[in-house]
C-alpha cells in the first residue's frame, strides 16, 4: 500500500504539475482531496483555455470554475 504524501511532497508535486501543465495529475490529486491541487487545476485549465475541464469542474460544484466561465461568457 502506498504511503500518503507529506505536505511538502504534495506541494512539490502540485508545483511540478502546474509547471508542466499536467491537468491529469492535478485532477487525480484534487480527486484525492487536495484543495491546493483543485485550485491549481482551475488556474491551469484557465491558462490553457481548457473550457471542457472548467465546465467539468463547475458541474462538480467548483464555484471558481463557474465564475471564470461566467466571466468568459460575459466577454463574448
Amino acid at each position: 500500500m502506498e504511503s500518503p504524501l507529506s505536505p511538502d511532497d504534495l506541494a512539490q508535486l502540485i508545483e511540478q504539475a502546474a509547471e508542466t501543465g499536467d491537468l491529469a495529475l492535478l485532477r487525480r490529486l484534487a480527486d484525492a482531496g487536495s484543495t491546493d491541487a483543485l485550485d491549481q487545476l482551475v488556474e491551469s485549465a484557465t491558462e490553457q483555455e481548457n473550457y471542457d475541464e472548467l465546465r467539468r469542474l463547475a458541474a462538480a460544484g467548483n464555484q471558481d470554475a463557474a465564475d471564470i466561465l461566467a466571466e468568459l461568457d460575459a466577454d463574448t
